[in-house]
């Protein structure tokens, strides 16, 4: 048989991995061009979304939708309360809380917290804890003398509309703690110390001589309206 008797139609030579010759490199290209494409697409509308929510009146096809899914609040108990608060104080301190751990760097284990918290703290007067013999009217009604215990902080409270955290700095180990946590980021510790702080400069304020003032101011008012020429009003525990 000459050459020009060779069949036309010849199977191409295996290649080393025992299939055909036509290689599958273009099908592979083509594959992962897809990928890349719809990769590609699913940044650029993650990021058209970011910049039509900068735009007004476009911010609803994109942003967050808060659903409060809460029960009604429950009356647990009701008290019958003497107290005459007479002062408030606004107070704002500024936490700076720091947590290390021996022998590791903060990169690795460590949290730092700045946190700005703003309260009130409350000072009154119990009118319901008056002493023994601690009203004294004379016969003609136009003098009147009170002995009343002196006046006392309430607790701090916190308000959370003003009170915010400027900056949290965490380790590796506490922000892979805090993903699987069911309170990431808690600041528990540090309302706790804004409080402390907080009542600690209620006490060096003055708040309770300034209730003492103003319960007798409010107490000579109502006497006085009442007909009583002199009112005076006496703080202690002394005749109790």
């Amino acid at each position: 048989m000459t050459s020009t008797d060779l069949p036309r139609d010849v199977p191409s030579t295996p290649d080393e991995s025992g299939r055909g010759g036509h290689c599958n490199g273009p099908r592979r290209t083509r594959r992962w061009g897809r990928v890349a494409a719809m990769c590609a697409a699913a940044i650029a509308l993650l990021v058209l979304g970011t910049r039509l929510s900068l735009l007004p009146g476009l911010g609803d096809i994109f942003g967050e939708k808060t659903h409060d899914r809460s029960g009604p609040a429950v009356l647990k108990s009701i008290r019958d309360m003497s107290r005459y608060e007479a002062a408030a104080g606004n107070f704002q301190v500024v936490v700076d809380l720091e947590k290390d751990t021996k022998f590791l760097p903060d990169a690795i284990r460590g949290t730092r917290t700045l946190y700005v918290g703003a309260g009130t703290v409350g000072a009154s007067v119990d009118l319901g804890e008056v002493a023994n013999n601690g009203v004294v009217i004379n016969k003609d009604r136009t003098t009147a003398e009170l002995r009343l215990p002196h006046a006392v902080l309430g607790k701090p409270t916190l308000d959370p509309d003003r009170s915010y955290a400027v900056s949290k700095q965490r380790g590796l180990l506490d922000r892979i703690g805090d993903f699987f946590s069911d309170n990431p980021g808690s600041e528990q510790a540090v309302n706790k110390l804004a409080a402390r702080h907080i009542g600690e400069a209620a006490k060096e304020s003055g708040l309770t001589q300034r209730a003492e003032k103003n319960t007798t101011a409010m107490l000579r008012g109502l006497l006085v309206s009442l007909g009583f020429k002199e009112v005076t009003v006496h703080y202690g525990d002394a005749g109790r």
